[in-house]
């Protein structure tokens, strides 16, 4: 089978990884840098240039398109698609994951556990969005952040009324939730693919850091979840049609909720954690599944 992998930086341990797992399974697969292909998006054939040449015809692509490049990373993914590519993970559940609000909203509609979330585009709103949450402490988080950076507990009424009228005043679309205190700065990454969760890893924050993300410093373990919370996990990444997701939980009084899914998880954290061959996992599944023309979306979303 012949992979192409979109990515900026190969020496990534996740790229490097999937490179290996590919490998090891008789495939041949190429990295393409993201930024540096382009298109003719007005022919009746489409086709992808990249350093001067046409791409061949791949069987299957794996995007992992940074959060700073979605929007140019999604178009290329539906060039691929277009042209009969069969996609890890489709350009139309990608841009679902990105857009935190409109993940919210699908989830909501499916059923997921979250945690109560506030949106509001008047400023004379902030006192009803931050009581509809539960006032403070809350948390506040920019539309467009990513790996931890824009999200900021409001610990006091003053300083999260402050803290969102800053950003309101600055034309910034944020996001109030509900603080889980009781989560105690710890969450849970599940790593689905296919619709099963295939390991799950604690991750615990800094110290004095409420967030728990690897790339802020926290800390992670292996974790058994409950049954609710495998549930949780899988219904969260077919609502938003994404075949390998990492889906992040934290454990509220009232069960499991979720605060993200990432469409392109890291790899080194759950594997360094659980001590499995999670990058192997992905490229069977895509050795089983990957079929010329089998986009639901076949770029069109």
């Amino acid at each position: 089978m012949k992979i192409a992998m979109l990515a900026r930086n190969p020496k990534l341990y996740s790229h490097q990884r999937l490179v290996e797992a590919a490998k090891e399974r008789g495939h041949k697969i190429d990295i393409i840098n993201t930024l540096s292909v382009y298109m003719n998006i007005t022919s009746h054939r489409p086709a992808i240039q990249y350093k001067g040449e046409t791409l061949p015809i791949y069987d299957a692509v794996i995007p992992r398109i940074g959060a700073s490049i979605t929007f140019y990373g999604l178009a290329v993914l539906r060039q691929f698609e277009m042209m009969g590519v069969w996609p890890l993970n489709e350009s139309v559940s990608i841009g679902r994951s990105r857009d935190k609000l409109r993940s919210l909203q699908i989830l909501s509609r499916a059923g997921v556990g979250l945690p109560v979330t506030g949106f509001a585009h008047a400023a004379s709103d902030i006192e009803a969005v931050m009581e509809m949450v539960g006032g403070a402490p809350l948390v506040i988080k920019l539309l467009e952040g990513t790996q931890g950076i824009g999200v900021i507990l409001g610990e006091t009424h003053s300083s999260a009324k402050s803290t969102i009228e800053a950003f309101r005043g600055a034309k910034v679309n944020i996001l109030v939730q509900e603080f889980i205190k009781e989560a105690k700065g710890v969450d849970i990454r599940c790593l689905v693919i296919g619709g099963k969760v295939v390991g799950s890893m604690m991750r615990k924050g800094a110290p004095d850091d409420f967030r728990s993300n690897l790339h802020r410093g926290g800390s992670a373990l292996k974790v058994k979840i409950t049954p609710e919370e495998r549930s949780t996990a899988v219904r969260a990444a077919k609502s938003l049609g994404l075949n390998v997701a990492g889906v992040d939980l934290l454990r509220s009084n009232h069960g499991p909720v979720v605060m993200e899914v990432n469409s392109s998880p890291g790899l080194e954290g759950i594997e360094k954690a659980t001590n499995l061959d999670i990058a192997g996992m992905i490229l069977d599944f895509l050795g089983k599944n990957a079929k010329p023309h089998k986009t639901k979306t076949r770029g069109k979303g």
